[in-house]
């Protein structure tokens, strides 16, 4: 048996995404956006409402970086999410966070966050959506492997519950994709 619900925003995995941006005068900003992720393949989609400072930001400098929130960083995570820099300029400094400069763009890089997109604006929807092409990506060694490629189970990201309003850890391995299937053909 199946129980159905209202429409409602629940969607799985939701990445907590971080974006930072720079405001004119150069201070960094750093938010929690539940709402976005890719677009196309080297694509990402912000849906962030106009009364955000990072919306602002985004559409002064025409730039901005995507981290992706870990294990690691969750309380700092969630206080970006909940306190505005429009209300708290010491907001940075009070979750711990600590600015690096990006070498591709106008934007903000974070030491304490080991992932990071780093995106040109391309366009603002319609309905206000934010695209932005990804023109590089910002790795930390600590969650490289011996190959240099990034490790998901050394990341360690989070994904929010919209159900519980919860954060989960993602980073167990189930199985190939692509190839998996291939054994039902």
């Amino acid at each position: 048996m199946r129980k159905n619900f209202d429409a409602r925003p629940w969607f799985y995995p939701l990445p907590v995404l971080l974006v930072g941006t720079y405001d004119e005068s150069g201070n960094a900003d750093l938010m929690n956006a539940a709402w976005g992720g890719l677009y196309d393949e080297n694509k990402v989609v912000l849906c962030l409402s106009v009364g955000h400072k990072t919306t602002k930001n985004i559409l002064a400098k025409k730039s901005f970086t995507v981290s992706f929130a870990d294990v690691k960083n969750v309380v700092a995570s969630d206080y970006v999410g909940i306190v505005s820099a429009n209300n708290e300029p010491k907001k940075l400094q009070k979750a711990g966070f600590h600015v690096i400069k990006s070498e591709k763009i106008d934007a903000p890089l974070f030491e304490e966050l080991p992932m990071t997109l780093e995106c040109k604006l391309l366009k603002v929807t319609e309905d206000g959506n934010l695209i932005g092409e990804i023109v590089s990506i910002s790795a930390d060694e600590s969650i490289l492997n011996e190959d240099g490629i990034i490790e998901l189970e050394k990341l360690c990201p989070i994904s929010f519950d919209p159900i519980r309003n919860v954060y989960v850890k993602m980073g167990d391995i189930v199985g190939k994709a692509f190839a998996d299937g291939a054994a039902l053909k």
